[in-house]
């Protein structure tokens, strides 16, 4: 039996068994499926030279148990990311709101405090009319090309201060 005869006689056994392994693992039986052709293959899977189909159907097998405890461990242990709660989730809608705003005076209080042309410029970046850079540019009468590099200086400016701001703990605990 050449190897391809083998992959493709275990090929319908592969697909079974995958199918019925991925709901469990909780990933798709087709990534299933791929992931147990890689990790034969790096394993450096034999022609069938000497070996019955069904020791490579036992091997299939194993293969298959081993990438679904791989993908069950992935899957519980990763923790897919949503971008729409980053707040805890006991935190009252008002506390959040609070919160919130307290973070936005926080930042437009350091914009201000920043020097030169960066306050005109990151307000005009944060304004909630959402303004291009070639209404920016013509607002505050700068090239629209050095808009880039010149938010670039001032988003490290307010970067530096308000790391200088935020208290470190001194020693024992105490905060200042």
């Amino acid at each position: 039996m050449t190897p391809h005869d083998l992959v493709t006689s275990l090929r319908p056994l592969l697909a079974a068994e995958c199918a019925a392994e991925a709901p469990a693992a909780g990933v798709d039986a087709a990534d299933l499926e791929q992931a147990v052709w890689v990790r034969l293959l790096s394993d450096g899977c034999p022609a069938a030279g000497g070996r019955t189909r069904a020791a490579y159907a036992l091997r299939l097998r194993a293969a298959v148990r081993a990438e679904a405890r791989a993908a069950r461990r992935r899957t519980r242990n990763e923790v897919p990311y949503d971008p729409t709660t980053h707040e805890p989730r006991d935190v009252s809608c008002v506390e959040t709101t609070v919160l919130a705003a307290e973070e936005g005076r926080a930042l437009r209080a350091a914009v201000r405090r920043l020097p030169g042309r960066c306050p005109r410029l990151l307000r005009a970046l944060l304004s909630r009319k959402d303004p291009t850079y070639r209404e920016i540019a013509g607002e505050l009468g700068m090239s629209q090309g050095s808009l880039g590099p010149v938010r670039s200086r001032c988003l490290g400016c307010l970067r530096r201060m308000l790391t200088a701001e935020v208290a470190a703990p001194e020693p024992w605990g105490k905060e200042r």
